[in-house]
Formats: structure tokens, sequence, C-alpha cells
């Protein structure tokens, strides 16, 4: 019987394979949220390294910040992680949505990636 964690996991197996396939060497922006939370991280395959992350875990995000379950903080984030991955070097990416529908929260951190001047 397929559970919805397992219904989620597959679409992230999804999502990830169709990115391997198209990536051609790009960095990736993952996304992770919780109830309270979002995540955003940008990742090196080839290397298998973080070259650039935020959340709204950080001290100087929660500074910007009220509540960190709502859309307006997680574009917070997708700014943050945008801008320190501009001063990493990184200024093209693919998005990683993971298994999450592209809407709220997840659509509200990319818009301002791209916004903020990362390209994907």
């Amino acid at each position: 019987m397929n559970t919805p964690r397992k219904l989620f996991k597959k679409r992230q197996a999804r999502v990830r394979t169709a990115l391997r396939n198209s990536a051609n060497g790009k960095m990736r922006l993952s996304v992770f949220r919780s109830g309270k939370h979002i995540y955003a991280q940008i990742i090196d395959d080839i290397k298998g390294a973080t070259v650039a992350s935020a959340s709204t875990l950080d001290k100087e995000v929660r500074a910007n910040i009220q509540k960190t379950s709502t859309v307006a903080a997680a574009g917070v984030i997708g700014k943050t992680v945008a801008e320190r991955a501009l001063k990493a070097g990184v200024s093209e990416v693919v998005f990683d949505r993971g298994g999450y529908i592209y809407h709220g929260r997840v659509k509200a951190l990319a818009d301002a990636a791209r916004e903020a001047g990362l390209k994907f």
C-alpha cells in the first residue's frame, strides 16, 4: 500500500532524476520545508558539497522575519540563498523542489531567488 510518505519519496526521486538528466553540470538549488521552517541550499553534485545555504533558523534571517512558516519568510530565504550563492560565484542553478508542489512557500522561495539574481 502506498502511504503518503512513499508517494512523496517517489515524486522526489522522479524530480531528481529529471534534474540530473537536464542539469548539464549546473549546481542544484534544493528546497526542504517542514511545518515550521524552510531550508534552501546550493549543492554541487559533482563534488558532493554544499556551496551556500540559508534557513529560517539562521540568526541573521530571524531578525528579518516574524514567523518562520510563512510565504514572506520563504521569500527572505530565497533572497538570502541567492545572495550567498552569487558571493560564492554561482549564478546558474537548477531548481530542485523535491517532492513538493511548486506552490506557496516553495514558489515564493524560487521567485525571490530569481529576483535576487539566480538564473534557473
